[in-house]
C-alpha cells in the first residue's frame, strides 16, 4: 500500500493529512456493483468488518450537523449519539443534502475536511485496533490510518454509539 492513489488524484481529505503530517496508506476496493455498503468494502479488501468505518452525516436538534463514524456490521445507536453529542434527538441527513453539507457525495463521505469540520464521534471500539480503514473522499478509496490520527485530525470523541447488527 501506498500514498498515491491508484485513481490517481488527490482527494480534499489526502490533502488535509499530508499537511498534518498525519501517516496513512490508501486502500481500494471495487464499487462498480453498485453497493455503497461499508459491509461490501470490507469484503471486497478481505478486511475484518470491525476496522471498516463508515461515515454517517446527522444533525442534532441542538448542535446542528454532526458526524458519526461506526464498523461495517453496525447499526448507529442514535440514542447514544445523542446524549454523547449533547442533543435530545439526532436523525441522518437527506441524502440531497449530504454534498452540500459535506462536498462528498454518499458511500464517498470522509470526516476529514479541508473546510468547515462538524462535530466527529467515533465509535469507541476503533481504540482496539491499531489501524482503522474510513472512506478517503471517494468512492471506492479509503484511509488505513490510527484511530487516534484520525480522532486527532477531527478533534473527533469516541463513545459506545453503535450496536452489532442483528442477524435476520
Amino acid at each position: 500500500m501506498t500514498n498515491q492513489s491508484k485513481i490517481g488524484k488527490e482527494t480534499k481529505a489526502a490533502k488535509r493529512l499530508r499537511e498534518l503530517g498525519i501517516a496513512f496508506e490508501f486502500i481500494h476496493y471495487d464499487v462498480k456493483s453498485g453497493d455503497l455498503s461499508a459491509e461490501h468494502a470490507a469484503d471486497d479488501m478481505n478486511l475484518p468488518y470491525e476496522v471498516i468505518y463508515k461515515t454517517l452525516v446527522l444533525r442534532g436538534d441542538k448542535t446542528g450537523v454532526i458526524e458519526a463514524c461506526i464498523p461495517a456490521g453496525f447499526d448507529l445507536d442514535l440514542e447514544s449519539l445523542a446524549k454523547l453529542s449533547e442533543n435530545e434527538k439526532v436523525a441522518m441527513v437527506n441524502a440531497k443534502e449530504l454534498f452540500v453539507l459535506t462536498g462528498y457525495v454518499m458511500g464517498g463521505c470522509s470526516p476529514i475536511k479541508s473546510g468547515k469540520p462538524y462535530p466527529v464521534y467515533i465509535y469507541e471500539d476503533a481504540l482496539n485496533h491499531g489501524k482503522i480503514a474510513i472512506n478517503a473522499g471517494e468512492r471506492g478509496l479509503m484511509f488505513y490510518m490510527s484511530p487516534n490520527d484520525l480522532a486527532k485530525v477531527t478533534k473527533a470523541q469516541f463513545g459506545d454509539i453503535a450496536r452489532k447488527k442483528l442477524k435476520t
